[in-house]
């Protein structure tokens, strides 16, 4: 299957050339922009011709880069920028590296790149495909400090200090978000692993309040056509967090929370990720 990404170059002229097919770009792809825009169009310019969009599925990371106005659009499913204990460092990381550039994370996938560029969304969408669950995780895991590919389900009152209701949830995060699977998933949780009051470095959330029909979800990554999740809860209020899990924190005070973050140690880090990336890379061509 490789870690398929796609490329797109707009240059001085605005024309678009792309998209490119990595088949392995997807690994490392925010490390790998910490090099600037430079280096960047230069990888752009040397993928090969015969590209094409790759859909929801398959498409694992994307970058756009638009040289006259000095944006920079891109995601992907896994590395530093999808860990919350690192991605305020990319991000700091990727001004310093791209001055004076916009940069916008595509919570929609390679969706907001034809958005971007005024083309129809529908182009990467599978209507086709069956979401897949997220399967809760048992008593039995004992490392949730460790692991960041993880989704934390809270279900409860809101903003309450009364946390008596309330329970914690974690999921593996190898499906689609929970966000997409409608009311179903609350009885699926019946039963499932109580993980209250553990910390967690989980990459999304979802928070429902059954007595309000209220949900409000987040990720670092990616969820495909978000706009579509309020159709999968009927009569419920949905919010969008986005990619701000301080908001999933303040619905739930004290029921869960996330990893306090060394900004100091968790931009060396990043580099050293880089730096390692770099050698990777350089072992490949």
């Amino acid at each position: 299957m490789g870690d398929r990404a796609n490329f797109v170059l707009l240059d001085g002229n605005r024309a678009v050339h792309g998209p490119y097919v990595d088949k392995y770009g997807a690994v490392g792809l925010d490390l790998a922009l910490l090099a600037g825009p430079a280096r960047t169009v230069e990888r752009i310019r040397a993928l090969g011709p015969g590209g094409y969009w790759l859909d929801d599925v398959f498409c694992q990371g994307a970058v756009l880069v638009d040289l006259p106005r000095r944006v920079l659009l891109f995601f992907a499913w896994e590395g530093p920028s999808t860990d919350p204990r690192l991605r305020a460092a990319v991000f700091a990381l990727l001004r310093e590296a791209w001055p004076g550039w916009e940069v916008r994370w595509c919570l929609d996938g390679n969706a907001d790149l034809l958005r971007y560029l005024g083309r129809d969304p529908e182009t990467v969408r599978d209507r086709d495909v069956r979401p897949v669950v997220a399967p809760p995780l048992s008593a039995e895991w004992e490392v949730a400090a460790e692991e960041s590919a993880l989704v934390v389900v809270t279900v409860g009152p809101s903003r309450s200090r009364s946390r008596s209701s309330s329970r914690c949830h974690l999921l593996a995060d190898i499906g689609d978000h929970p966000a997409t699977e409608g009311p179903a998933l609350l009885q699926r949780l019946d039963g499932a692993t109580d993980f209250s009051h553990r910390e967690v470095a989980a990459d999304a959330g979802l928070h429902l309040d059954p007595e309000r029909r209220t949900l409000g979800w987040w990720t670092l990554t990616n969820l495909p056509d978000p706009d579509a999740v309020p159709a999968r809860w009927p009569g419920w209020t949905v919010h969008r967090w986005d990619d701000d899990p301080a908001r999933h924190l303040a619905a739930v005070p004290g029921l869960f929370a996330l990893p306090e973050v060394d900004p100091g140690a968790a931009r060396a880090a990043v580099l050293r990720a880089a730096e390692n990336d770099n050698a990777r890379r350089a072992g490949r061509s």
